[in-house]
């Protein structure tokens, strides 16, 4: 399965899509970390539910990104049985840059942005849908983006992702 080449959109270009929607947002920035654990420590004073992002694929191409809560411990076995065809492993490097536009550690979905084809299946952890407001990376890991679980749901639709609402640790119940 071949993947189109993302727009390669910036963030400004992040910002710009939010307000156009009037999503509500404010930015921290930060040193770049490229884990969650590496950013926790960064995190402390910002109230809210921190995210981990997830790029994965199937035996047969489909790409997925599953948005967990970061405390969130994502089951890949049982979520692979639900959604993908044969089991889900991550995507590479070369991958990700070449359909989202960011390199790992900065994985967001914000990026969806340059997803123009809807090549990417979205998968949202129920857990962090409870937390406001939301962090997520502005398409770099030097800053984190705060928004409502109703503004990153109108951004993720005006994009042509409609996500599947999952409880990530146990997608199956």
């Amino acid at each position: 399965m071949t993947h189109p080449a993302p727009t390669n959109a910036a963030r400004q270009d992040v910002f710009d899509r939010l307000d156009a929607l009037g999503v509500a947002h404010e930015t921290f920035d930060h040193p770049a970390f490229f884990t969650v654990e590496e950013g926790r420590a960064h995190k402390l004073e910002l109230p809210g539910g921190h995210s981990k992002n997830l790029f994965l694929k199937d035996k047969g191409g489909a790409l997925f990104l599953a948005v967990a809560f970061a405390d969130t411990q994502v089951d890949l076995k049982a979520l692979s049985k639900r959604v993908a065809k044969g089991r889900l492993s991550f995507g590479s490097p070369e991958l990700l840059l070449k359909t989202l536009g960011v390199t790992p550690g900065s994985v967001t979905p914000f990026a969806l942005l340059n997803d123009q084809k809807i090549a990417v299946n979205v998968i949202l952890d129920h857990a962090l849908l409870r937390q406001d407001p939301i962090y997520f990376h502005p398409l770099e890991n030097t800053a984190s983006t705060a928004v409502s679980p109703e503004g990153l749901l109108t951004f993720l639709r005006a994009s042509g992702h409609d996500p599947l609402i999952v409880d990530l640790a146990r997608p199956l119940d």
